[in-house]
């Protein structure tokens, strides 16, 4: 779908097509249009982000560290990497 259809269903009162180029240009639609000669094409589930709202992907899981620390933490304290028992 091009960029007025997407905004008509989107939108009450839809942006000037300016505006909707521009943001296009900026990258504030997600996922990023695709332009097809001289017009952006979109998916219909497309949304609009803010780019002044921080935050915007999800937080990740905190995973815990291993018992015995890093790799990282072991070789700067020079303690034996444990072997492998296949």
């Amino acid at each position: 779908m091009n960029l007025q259809e997407w905004a008509d269903s989107v939108y009450s009162t839809p942006p000037s097509l300016s505006t909707l180029r521009r943001w296009c240009r900026e990258g504030r639609i997600y996922p990023a249009p695709e332009r097809h000669g001289k017009e952006y094409r979109l998916v219909p589930d497309s949304i609009y982000v803010d780019p002044s709202k921080k935050n915007l992907r999800p937080k990740a899981i905190r995973q815990e560290l291993p018992k015995k620390g890093t790799l990282l933490e072991r070789l700067k304290h020079g303690e034996q990497a444990s072997t492998l028992r296949r």
